[in-house]
């Protein structure tokens, strides 16, 4: 994809559904006795590869001519043993989610995806479901899983490293488990699978850093609609946020406390950021975000506030690069991007770079100086959050820029480069 610099930077946009909650809606609602509907369900592939797994499992799923997901559950009890692999593809939620589904049913999932998430760790998923009573096998902690699922029995898990995905896999293995599970996390992850739990019926008990659920729980069929993807919309604020002039109103986005950390971070950049809360959707706060340019300053993320901007992270380095000539963007404590879908601080450094920044690496992060951004060819490494932080960094080049591996945006935002020519317009269409 080549992307031209930007002459203004304006308009309105609304981000699809948000992914992290679209998985869990759908998980959940194939565990419910009855159907639901979801409206708004995320249309990359990664929430695709998790309505594939579950079709696989028996459940009936199916989209209306008004573009809505109806999932028909038959409860835990409902799922049937696959006849091959569960493909979750490049999503490493759909594999860590399905992991404490499957290791709960009396049968054998066989747990795969394609060369990116064979490449990444399983091993902090597998050994809390392995002390609930599953067996799980894999080389080297990798993909693929073979879990001979089981009755299992509660446990109190105290993860090293903050995780939601662990977390969800966890409590959704709790929920089969006789007893009571309890997840207590080293610091707030966000708290979609609670609120979703909630949604569906399900008695969930926190207190302070641990969330508990009691095992044998009934989940009812719900009507629910998704709101729009913070981490997708962070690369609008990046966009907005270092462009004089510009304005940009994003739509019906969640507004979840444990996902705005975002906010903080760019408002801390020097950005304006107003913000509206219109309505709660199923717990989910939903509202408006209102971006206008200004003059940003360098900004750091501490190891304190990774875990709530994990995904966020490219997008804030787009920002970084589009800061005044000079400024500095600081990562550290962010190891985990490692294992992402490409090793990201490696690919964001080598991305950058070659646009015109300054970036030095670390074990767990980077630290990029800003300056005058020129055209280039960039890879994205095929992965969808770097392909668009690239992008949104090419706006402010000299000359165009060529983004490899750009069709990866199908992963969470296929229509982004639409979106993107509208957004940012270029008085030149050579």
């Amino acid at each position: 994809m080549v992307v031209r610099p930007a002459t203004t930077v304006a308009g309105r946009v609304t981000v699809p559904g948000d992914k992290s909650i679209s998985h869990r809606y759908a998980l959940l609602a194939a565990l419910a006795h009855g159907m639901s509907t979801i409206r708004g369900y995320s249309a990359g592939a990664d929430c695709a590869a998790t309505l594939t797994c579950l079709r696989a499992l028996g459940v009936r799923i199916r989209h209306t001519p008004r573009g809505e997901l109806q999932i028909d559950g038959a409860g835990f009890e409902g799922l049937a043993p696959p006849a091959g692999i569960l493909d979750a593809a490049n999503s490493g939620t759909t594999m860590r989610l399905m992991a404490g589904i499957a290791a709960g049913r009396p049968f054998r999932c066989v747990l795969d995806g394609d060369a990116s998430l064979a490449r990444r760790p399983m091993r902090r998923v597998m050994e809390p479901l392995t002390r609930m009573g599953a067996a799980i096998a894999a080389r080297d902690w990798r993909p693929p899983l073979t879990i001979d699922g089981t009755q299992l029995h509660g446990i109190a898990h105290r993860p090293e490293v903050p995780s939601a995905q662990v977390k969800s896999a966890v409590l959704l293995a709790g929920l089969q488990a006789l007893g009571r599970t309890t997840v207590v996390e080293p610091s707030p992850t966000r708290d979609h699978t609670e609120r979703a739990l909630e949604a569906f019926g399900v008695s969930v008990e926190r207190d302070g850093a641990s969330v508990s659920i009691e095992g044998g729980q009934r989940l009812g069929p719900r009507d629910l609609t998704v709101p729009g993807d913070i981490s997708s919309a962070t690369f609008w604020m990046a966009l907005a946020a270092a462009s004089p002039g510009s304005d940009i109103q994003i739509e019906g986005v969640g507004l979840n406390p444990t996902r705005t950390r975002v906010i903080d971070i760019v408002r801390r950049a020097g950005v304006r950021i107003d913000v509206e809360v219109h309505r709660e959707a199923n717990g989910e706060p939903v509202g408006r975000l209102h971006v206008t340019g200004g003059t940003p300053r360098g900004f750091s993320i501490g190891p304190e506030e990774v875990p709530a901007v994990i995904d966020e992270i490219p997008a804030l380095a787009a920002l970084g690069a589009l800061l005044p000539e000079g400024e500095r963007m600081k990562v550290a404590g962010a190891a985990e991007l490692r294992v992402k879908e490409s090793d990201r601080i490696a690919c964001l450094a080598g991305g950058l770079r070659a646009l015109g920044a300054d970036v030095v690496e670390y074990p767990d992060g980077f630290e990029l100086v800003a300056h005058r951004l020129t055209g280039a060819t960039v890879d994205a490494c095929g992965d969808h959050r770097l392909a668009m932080a690239f992008a949104v960094a090419a706006t402010r080049a000299g000359t165009p820029a060529t983004i490899t591996g750009a069709s990866s945006v199908a992963v969470s935002y296929p229509g982004f480069f639409e979106e993107l020519a509208r957004l940012a317009s270029s008085g030149d269409r050579r």
